[in-house]
């Protein structure tokens, strides 16, 4: 799928990819190591879509929409639990037997964030923010997660300035440990 456009195109173009891969997920047979694979794929695309958007969205949101602090504090909450699960999914096998329960609940909280995001925040930023700052954030969101950590790091801060000051350093680290390891490829 083509990356470009404004914030909201940006974003929408993320959430059809990852639903392209929950459903290719559902499609490999339980136990397999694609399963496994198609599991780093999600938690990379998953990861640098939510850091991206804590380091460049929800400070938009807080400062553009009414009640954004508490909007924004909200789908922090949704990431924050999502990337618990990833990292829970990380640590095991594709056989485990946890690993299906472990995805299903992902699943969900992953399309319930998707849904409030194109149902509700989208079409609040459509309305309340000018179209070149939509435009800015776009630029913004591609940039940062060319940066962005690829694994979960759930202790990390989620919260400008600390975020932008940590995830170049972690995107780094998380890089050249999925060259060496051959994860994500």
């Amino acid at each position: 799928m083509g990356h470009g456009g404004d914030v909201i195109a940006e974003l929408t173009t993320d959430h059809r990819e990852v639903e392209e891969l929950f459903t290719q997920f559902e499609h490999t047979p339980p136990g397999s190591a694609d399963r496994k694979r198609l599991v780093d794929a999600l938690t990379i695309e998953l990861v640098r879509h939510s850091v991206a958007e804590e380091e460049y969205l929800y400070p938009a949101v807080r400062e553009h929409l009414e009640r954004g602090e508490e909007l924004a504090d909200k789908e922090l909450a949704e990431h924050f639990r999502v990337e618990k699960l990833l990292d829970d999914l990380q640590k095991r096998k594709a056989d485990d037997l946890d690993f299906d329960r472990l995805m299903v609940k992902l699943r969900t909280e992953v399309a319930a964030h998707i849904s409030e995001e194109e149902n509700d925040l989208f079409a609040r930023l459509r309305k309340g923010v000018q179209p070149f700052v939509l435009e800015e954030l776009g630029e913004k969101i591609r940039q940062a997660k060319k940066r962005a950590p690829t694994g979960p790091h759930p202790g990390a801060a989620s919260t400008p300035p600390v975020n932008k000051l940590l995830a170049p350093g972690l995107g780094l680290v998380d890089r050249v440990r999925d060259y060496v390891s051959g994860r994500g490829r």
